[in-house]
């Protein structure tokens, strides 16, 4: 009797297979490691920060009813956030707000309080100038000799919000996407050209064996990526893991998520491209926009309110947030449950589109 063709030895000899192609071209690893870390070594040495708004919150004690306060929340500039006590606090310390502003009325005079955090002392130079040009300017309508305010500060502590904290998650999603698209739909529709699918579809091995020992080689090689690029900008930049080990894991737990749902979006494009020329313009089409919109180089503020609500629902965006809401903040995966939703949502819908139109040759 013929011994029993091993799936799982096939499956291994694949995957492998799969992995060591992929060192093999210089593209794939230029793209996926080398690009990203050059982009974290120019913006991790950039110094300085800020932005043309801020995330601020008004203390709940403030007088609402003078000029100063009416004044900020309803200048363009400041995005008065709202919540308890309790929750604008712990915002402050993880640096999701510039300042609590507190103001009040002693002696005639306004003081304008602001209370901020080591989270957000990057923001607080600039924050401080508009709030004094703001005071210059009401103090001209309202009495053109003197001042109608001063300020003052206040500082809790929080971990300090570094320029690497926001970019390096950026980095990461940017050489996940591009490695994960571009690699699935260039490869599998190479092996459908060339013949070499309809082969192995011919062959003892299960087609599921087939298609998951090709996927997991990339997998493997992109997380051996994402590791590289934390521990670099770990050890050189200071990169912030919140919770250590625990924040390392989570952040590799992400990253596999992401690309399961990336390579969906490969597997599609290879099938319903015609020829191997318009794989790039479709899959530029997908991740494009993405990197402008989901707050990969800049953060996703300086762009329009009125589109925000398509920003939110892009998959980059998901994981851009849930990365650095986990490496920087301290939270855990079921607090991300909001972006995890919205990665395993597009994941369902790609890859049943993906499984409908695959071809083996």
């Amino acid at each position: 009797m013929a011994q029993r063709y091993n799936q799982r030895r096939a499956l291994f000899a694949i995957t492998k297979a799969s992995f060591k192609s992929i060192f093999k071209s210089p593209s794939s690893t230029f793209f996926s490691l080398f690009f990203p870390i050059v982009l974290i070594i120019i913006f991790g040495s950039l110094g300085g920060g800020g932005g043309i708004s801020f995330d601020v919150a008004m203390d709940k004690n403030s007088d609402s009813t003078n000029i100063i306060y009416q004044a900020i929340t309803h200048a363009p500039i400041f995005n008065v956030e709202k919540g308890t006590e309790g929750e604008i606090e712990d915002r402050l310390k993880k640096g999701r707000l510039s300042a609590i502003l507190s103001v009040q009325k002693t002696s005639g005079k306004y003081d304008l309080n602001i209370k901020s955090s080591s989270a957000s002392q990057r923001e607080l130079p600039q924050l401080q100038s508009v709030l004094n040009g703001m005071i210059n300017e009401l103090s001209q309508q309202e009495h053109p000799v003197e001042k109608i305010a001063t300020i003052s500060n206040q500082q809790i502590q929080g971990r300090v919000y570094k320029r690497i904290d926001f970019y390096l998650p950026g980095m990461i999603g940017f050489s996940l996407i591009g490695s994960a698209v571009f690699g699935v739909a260039f490869l599998f529709f190479a092996l459908r050209e060339t013949l070499v699918l309809k082969r192995m579809y011919a062959s003892p091995v299960t087609k599921a064996n087939i298609v998951l020992g090709e996927s997991l080689g990339r997998v493997f090689f992109n997380l051996l990526i994402v590791i590289v690029l934390i521990l670099f900008g770990k050890y050189a930049y200071d990169f912030t893991l919140a919770n250590g080990f625990i924040t390392f894991l989570e952040l590799l737990i992400l990253s596999t998520l992401a690309l399961v749902v990336f390579m969906g979006f490969g597997f599609f494009i290879s099938s319903v491209s015609k020829n191997q020329n318009v794989i790039p313009i479709y899959a530029n089409l997908f991740m494009f926009p993405q990197y402008f919109l989901s707050g990969t180089f800049f953060p996703k503020t300086v762009l329009p309110q009125s589109i925000h609500w398509l920003i939110e629902a892009l998959p980059l965006t998901a994981l851009n947030d849930a990365l650095r809401k986990v490496a920087f903040e301290g939270l855990h995966l079921n607090d991300c449950w909001k972006q995890i939703g919205i990665l395993g949502a597009w994941g369902i819908v790609i890859h049943a589109f993906a499984i409908w139109v695959f071809r083996w040759e």
